[in-house]
């Protein structure tokens, strides 16, 4: 009987205890649960989270992208296609009927000019012809008469000196007639003149024009520049990450003072060293003609890059998050409290050219592509639940 009323008695303070150690053992699972740390690189997603997040996995492949590059550069002429204008000799402009734009003609004259020295040269050449004449003829008669034992050795010396310098001094003077544009085959006594003609060494038209009639020109100065706008190149600038994917041959397009219209080029030729801002030249050719395509002009260009295998997935699989690129790798599956988990794991990756709706990446040394399973869409779903935990993650 005691025993019964001291049951009774204490009931209360029984289910107090039995209260307090419900409530210890269920603090004790939240805490546990609570504990559990994801690392930094995983997301964690129940099955219902995933099918609302549209989430579908592949596998990363290999493939031939042509994607295609944006620079810039200029219009260039090749040297052999354009011209400076001197005068070895100088002389003052006598004529001269050129304006800058003029088109010319190779072997057509740019201008006259008057010179007291052009007198000079040519005097000296016909007067060192005539006594080269009289000497060769010399030095044969002298010749055939040392052969017969009729005339000295020394004298015959003598006469060969003469006859060679006079060669010599013949030939020197012709150099000079032909750099100041005179013939020396077709001077004579009669054909003396203190003019000569300026002849153009390309055909193309004047961009420069530095004289005008009664000036002086000096041997260094510059009379005209000559371009020929027929064979235009382009000098593009690319930064050092993309000397890898252009190559010769491959088609341009580019376009000139923000204009819609379109023109075409081929890569003829890539730069062999990197400069010291890290760019890299590539030389492309414009074939036939341009006719607003002028040497100078600043051009905006595609490259169409070289398709090469690389390792590629779909362009919705790789996310971008602090400047960087990654993709979501399934990690796992597992259960908690009884209900299915699935965890993705982060991988950083470097994106290259992207073509067709796929994207090259540089995935970490060491990755197995073969076994690996991405995340191929809703990649974006599984980045904004990383970034707002709580969200979507548990």
């Amino acid at each position: 009987m005691l025993k019964h009323r001291f049951f009774q008695k204490n009931i209360p303070f029984i289910c107090l205890i039995i209260l307090f150690a419900c409530n210890g053992n269920q603090k004790k699972a939240e805490e546990t649960k609570a504990a559990e740390v994801l690392p930094e690189d995983i997301v964690e997603l129940r099955s219902d989270q995933i099918k609302m997040a549209n989430i579908e996995t592949g596998t990363i492949e290999m493939r031939s992208l042509s994607g295609k590059l944006k620079v810039n550069g200029i219009v260039a002429v090749a040297p052999q296609n354009l011209a400076t204008v001197c005068m070895p000799m100088g002389g003052f402009v006598k004529s001269t009927s050129l304006i800058p734009g003029n088109v010319i003609r190779k072997g057509q004259t740019l201008a006259i000019l008057e010179n007291q020295e052009f007198v000079d040269i040519q005097q000296n050449y016909l007067e060192a012809k005539n006594k080269f004449e009289f000497a060769e003829a010399d030095f044969k008669r002298h010749s055939e008469l040392f052969k017969n034992d009729v005339y000295s050795e020394q004298n015959v010396q003598q006469v060969t000196s003469d006859y060679k310098n006079l060669k010599a001094q013949v030939r020197a003077l012709e150099q000079k007639l032909a750099m100041i544009g005179i013939n020396p085959a077709n001077l004579h006594e009669d054909d003396i003149s203190s003019s000569v003609a300026v002849i153009s060494p390309i055909s193309g038209f004047v961009k420069v024009v530095n004289i005008n009639i009664g000036k002086f020109v000096s041997p260094a100065d510059v009379m005209f520049e000559i371009v020929n706008s027929d064979k235009l190149f382009l000098e593009l600038t690319l930064f050092e990450k993309d000397a890898g994917k252009v190559a010769s041959g491959q088609k341009i397009k580019f376009f000139i003072n923000n204009e819609t219209e379109q023109h075409e080029a081929v890569i003829y030729q890539t730069g062999k060293s990197i400069n010291e801002d890290k760019t890299y030249k590539v030389y492309a050719s414009v074939p036939g003609t341009c006719k607003k395509v002028l040497p100078g002009m600043y051009v905006n260009a595609i490259i169409e890059a070289s398709g090469n295998e690389v390792t590629a997935v779909p362009s919705d699989a790789v996310v971008s998050f602090d400047d960087k690129d990654y993709i979501f790798l399934f990690d796992k599956n597992k259960e908690e409290g009884g209900k299915p988990f699935t965890e993705y794991r982060m991988i950083e990756v470097h994106k290259g050219i992207t073509d067709s709706g796929f994207t090259e990446i540089t995935l970490p040394e060491g990755f197995d592509m073969k076994t690996a399973k991405i995340v191929i869409k809703g990649a974006y779903s599984l980045l904004s639940a990383k970034k707002n935990a709580g969200d979507m993650a548990c």
